[in-house]
């Protein structure tokens, strides 16, 4: 069943229940037509023999009798046991009761039907009740044929059967096209859908008019295109970036071993050319490294070795970590006590996360640098401030998009990824990265990472 398209399933649900509810009402409408002819068939029955009792009693029974006979129907009156008493002329001298019945019907009235029955053709109902004449009980039976019941019923039979399939085909056609607008709007939106195209992805899903679960299903998948659009405008901006940065180093690094292989005049112009190409390579290992954490970053894979890390002597490595380039550029880096201070994280990311902060502060910061750490609500925010110019307007939300960089008073020789890799390794801690402009003067980028117990 789920092979069949949809319409054509739609379709024949309808026509089940369809077929359902005209067979019910056939039904009905056959039983109520059956029960109203019986009903008028009864009252006809019990009006005649109304007549033939009231004739019993006050006139020529005989006579009476005979007068009342009818067309397709007749009248006898009984003794108590069965015997005629008086009788229509086309049934002679033949009770059409038992002395049973007769004796019956002496106490008390009731209706039966009978196949066959002398001068009626056909089924024929009977109706027996008493009657008072002359001081004695009598037994007053009139009958009516059913032909004309029968008749009717069978045209009708005739008319639901042949109409019914009718009109249970009429509606399923119908429902087969409503189903086919009903869906129309989707066929619109698979047909938009197949032209869409990585070159084309600016496109949208046309969306029906009514406010439907159709027209929203549209937006959900509009929006859906949309994060789909972005993400590969993301993709395509990444690798044109990537592209970018890899092919300087590489074309440094092409050009200095040219240069050594075309003109170096003895070994030590040959190993600073070499000096030079290592650090270059140095570079594209960085960067590649670099690119592989924010991938794996993306795809949800990025490793954690989680363990319980003091936050104090995570910083007392940094400030270690940081002491030759700190004395090198004239400037200072003070971290601030963070004792009994603990995060759950992974210490080679983390320590990845803090030093790319603080290279972007003696990169693109000035004056003295400071790490400080705090704890609220169950997190510790680690800051990294610096005392420069502060981030260029605007800039502060894409400062953790891959590549990104300031106006040229902030650029230096990093890729653009120090701060993207930042968020990456917060995310992937269960937590966030934040870049503001200190009141006074001055970058402070901080992360946000759950607290430990520990």
């Amino acid at each position: 069943m789920t092979r069949v398209p949809i319409r054509l399933r739609v379709t024949l649900a309808f026509a089940v229940v369809m077929a359902v509810v005209l067979t019910a009402l056939g039904y009905f409408i056959y039983a109520r037509f059956d029960t109203e002819l019986s009903e008028q068939i009864d009252q006809s029955l019990r009006t005649h023999g109304d007549d033939i009792a009231a004739l019993v009693a006050h006139r020529d029974l005989g006579r009476s009798v005979e007068l009342l006979g009818r067309e397709e129907s007749f009248a006898q009156v009984l003794t108590p046991d069965g015997r005629i008493y008086a009788t229509t002329p086309q049934l002679g001298n033949n009770s059409q009761l038992t002395p049973a019945e007769a004796a019956r019907a002496a106490q008390g009235s009731f209706i039966v039907t009978r196949a066959h029955v002398r001068s009626i053709t056909g089924q024929a109902r009977l109706l027996a009740r008493p009657a008072q004449g002359r001081g004695q009980t009598y037994v007053v039976l009139v009958a009516a044929s059913l032909d004309d019941r029968n008749e009717s019923l069978r045209n009708l039979r005739t008319i639901l059967l042949i109409g019914g399939p009718v009109a249970l085909l009429l509606a399923s056609l119908a429902g087969y096209a409503v189903a086919g607008t009903a869906l129309r709007p989707v066929e619109a939106m698979r047909r938009r859908a197949a032209d869409i195209s990585a070159a084309e992805s600016d496109q949208r899903l046309p969306l029906p008019e009514a406010d439907d679960e159709l027209r929203r299903l549209g937006e959900t998948l509009n929006q859906m295109l949309g994060r789909l659009e972005a993400a590969l405008e993301r993709e395509r901006t990444f690798v044109d970036d990537a592209s970018h940065e890899l092919r300087t180093p590489l074309a440094l690094h092409k050009t200095e071993l040219e240069l050594a292989l075309r003109y170096a005049k003895g070994p030590d112009e040959l190993r600073a050319a070499i000096s030079s190409a290592i650090v270059e390579v140095d570079r594209l290992s960085e960067l590649a490294e670099d690119l592989l954490v924010l991938a794996r970053s993306e795809q949800g894979k990025l490793e954690l070795d989680l363990r319980p890390i003091g936050v104090a002597d995570m910083l007392g490595d940094l400030r270690e970590r940081f002491a030759g380039r700190i004395a090198e550029s004239s400037r200072s880096l003070v971290i601030e006590p963070a004792n009994g201070l603990t995060v759950e994280a992974d210490r080679v990311r983390l320590d990845q996360a803090l030093t790319n902060m603080v290279e972007n502060a003696l990169q693109h910061g000035a004056g003295e640098i400071t790490v400080r750490a705090s704890e609220a609500n169950g997190e510790v925010a680690i800051h990294v401030e610096d005392r420069g110019s502060g981030f260029p307007d605007g800039f502060i939300d894409r400062a953790f998009e891959r590549f990104s960089r300031g106006d040229p008073a902030r650029t230096g020789n990093g890729t653009g990824l120090g701060l993207a890799i930042v968020e990456a390794i917060a995310r992937a801690h269960r937590g966030s990265a934040h870049a503001s402009n200190r009141d006074g003067a001055g970058a402070d980028v901080w992360i946000e990472l759950p607290g430990s117990s520990a």
